[in-house]
């Protein structure tokens, strides 16, 4: 079962997206932070990162850098609220593979994942 690390600073919607991917038959790791999703990222060996973009501390944007010099080549995909002109460009120059804004379409999203796992 394909292993999905979330990392968002927010607890209800890391615990609903957990919830929600959790029942398609996913494996689900969490991190409410970029430092602790680094981690996750390097010890649990996930096959997709949703990385949210905007948190405290370490956000997405730095996080995902982080994880790509680590030479972590997994998906990544950003996730963010905020969805301004040139974030996407942003995200990818960032490392991620994909962008997709909150709220989240699960629909959407869960089409995304299975497209980038299906070409991993």
């Amino acid at each position: 079962m394909p292993r999905i690390l979330i990392v968002d600073d927010n607890d209800d919607n890391r615990d609903v997206l957990k919830r929600r991917l959790e029942r398609r038959g996913f494996d689900i790791v969490t991190a409410g932070g970029g430092k602790e999703g680094i981690e996750h990222a390097q010890a649990d060996s996930p096959d997709v990162i949703l990385m949210d973009m905007n948190m405290p501390e370490l956000d997405g944007w730095e996080a995902t850098k982080q994880i790509r010099e680590q030479g972590i080549t997994v998906p990544v995909i950003a996730l963010t609220a905020h969805a301004m002109a040139g974030d996407r460009e942003r995200a990818i120059e960032a490392g991620c593979t994909e962008y997709h804004t909150k709220p989240v379409e699960m629909d959407k999203l869960l089409a995304l994942i299975e497209s980038l796992l299906s070409v991993s």
